[in-house]
């Protein structure tokens, strides 16, 4: 049966049907991380968010072209506009050469991402390896009249442009009142007003970061990169643009301006974006110096952690949230995350272990041949992955019920019970087992000192020697086995 995906639409506010522009392609651009740093928990949630679509929109059979972009020029440290350059002004401080520093954290952020399970993108273009295309970005600006330079640096015009287009579709922002009281600082610094943004920035004599332009040795302004790169390698009409709600405004705002006021219209059909992750309620980040590394997650090295947290924790931990909605940091959720995600890779390992009936009960033919299609529709509803999760986990009971003999299943049904449960938590999720290519080494020794120590608990049930038959029994709890007396014999299963 073909799906149908549905995501929501920033730019419309609403749900719409996924509809490609020149399908089965589609062309995907993210916004990837600034690397001045050690990559965090809210660099992982557009990360996998993203990650998600990715795999689906190639399940359904598309091929996508997926550029996440590497911010290693431009940022600066007080707004878009003004202050130190993140990535120099580390390079100073350590006495390094920028691109030591952002080689450095982009190669932090790949080693987090591959512990996450994220796969890599298509393309991962770098802002200083496409200066060129920036600088004919900001010209075709200028030459359509949307652009100013002051003292070697280029300022969008915003008042002129609002005049022609609108700025603040994206936002919802009237920028009207904002731009009438910017008069009040006319004739202070470089713009013509204080909302207009940087183009391009003329580089002062300690700045370390520059290239030549028509304008002046400087640098690009932060937003022209994506606008630039996105148009390079998915061309001026593209499917997707994702990103964290924090870039709505004023990042995405801007690359919608500058796209319309240099090619004429919009370059992006649907824009997506991801909520924040909060602890205590705010927006976790660097800039608020509230934000835990991803390595002290895995490590468990920070004081508001109870302990590590595995990758898989923290990737089942950020998909049991909507992507639009906010997630809040606590080692309460972390640990119910952990235990969950336990009990469904338990479950899934715990399949291997049903022998298949001549025919289902029919409430497990019921709810085996029903799975399918309720997990593609939670994915269809504009990746629902809680809801996904909670079909898989319904299906965990299934499974339970069949591992302790309560229920039948045929060879069919385990069949399809069994493709769904990988291709949803495996393929789609990215999830994975934790404990590698070794687990079926292990359990396989398990098995057999399990098999020898239950034989001997036979043995003493035979004997009628209780005593020893609960002492084995308590001693395998006390190990983490759980060991149960059914009709059909014993069974067990390792608690991880």
């Amino acid at each position: 049966m073909e799906q149908k995906l549905v995501i929501y639409n920033t730019l419309s506010r609403s749900k719409q049907p996924f509809v490609p522009l020149h399908a089965p392609n589609v062309g995907m651009y993210v916004c990837g991380p600034t690397v001045y740093g050690d990559p965090h928990l809210g660099h992982a949630r557009p990360a996998i968010t993203f990650d998600i679509l990715f795999r689906y929109l190639k399940h359904l059979g598309y091929k996508v072209r997926y550029v996440r972009n590497i911010t290693d020029v431009g940022h600066l440290e007080h707004d878009a506009d003004e202050g130190d350059d993140k990535i120099a002004k580390k390079a100073r401080l350590e006495q390094l050469e920028p691109m030591e520093i952002a080689q450095h954290y982009t190669n932090r952020y790949h080693d987090a991402m591959k512990a996450l399970n994220v796969l890599p993108p298509s393309i991962e273009p770098h802002a200083t390896g496409h200066i060129i295309e920036q600088i004919e970005l900001v010209r075709q600006i200028i030459d359509n009249g949307f652009a100013y330079e002051s003292n070697g640096s280029v300022y969008f015009d915003i008042e002129k442009y609002n005049k022609a287009h609108h700025y603040g579709v994206l936002s919802g922002r009237n920028l009207d009142d904002v731009i009438n009281a910017s008069r009040e600082l006319d004739g202070v610094g470089e713009k013509r007003n204080q909302v207009d943004f940087a183009l391009w920035k003329k580089a002062q004599p300690e700045h370390i970061m520059r290239w030549p332009s028509p304008w002046s040795d400087g640098f690009p302004g932060w937003h022209c990169e994506c606008t630039a790169m996105g148009r390079k390698y998915l061309g001026e009409h593209f499917d997707i643009h994702g990103g964290g709600m924090d870039l709505v405004f004023p990042h995405h705002e801007c690359e919608i301006a500058q796209a319309v006021a240099s090619q004429g219209d919009q370059m992006v059909k649907y824009w997506m974006h991801n909520n924040m992750i909060t602890i205590n309620g705010q927006k976790m980040g660097k800039s608020l110096g509230n934000f835990i590394t991803l390595e002290q997650f895995f490590k468990g090295e920070h004081s508001a952690l109870e302990k590590a947290y595995s990758p898989m924790t923290i990737r089942f931990f950020i998909l049991s949230a909507h992507y639009r909605g906010t997630v809040d940091f606590s080692n309460d959720a972390l640990l119910a995350s952990e235990k969950g995600l336990e009990k469904l890779m338990t479950a899934i390992a715990d399949i291997s272990r049903i022998q298949a009936a001549e025919k289902c009960d029919p409430e497990t033919e019921k709810a085996v041949k029903a799975l399918r299609q309720k997990c593609y529709d939670a994915m269809n509803d504009d990746l629902s992955t809680p809801l996904l999760i909670s079909y898989l986990f319904e299906a965990c009971t299934v499974i339970n019920k069949l591992v302790d003999h309560k229920a039948a299943i045929c060879a069919e049904c385990l069949a399809e019970l069994t493709d769904v449960m990988h291709l949803f938590a495996f393929d789609i999720l990215g999830l994975s087992n934790e404990s590698g290519t070794d687990n079926s080494a292990r359990e396989e020794a398990y098995g057999k000192v399990m098999d020898m120590i239950l034989e001997l608990r036979a043995k003493a049930r035979a004997n009628k020697d209780w005593a020893t038959c609960d002492q084995i029994r308590d001693a395998l709890k006390e190990a983490g086995f759980e060991v149960k007396d059914t009709k059909d014999g014993c069974v067990w299963k390792l608690n991880r």
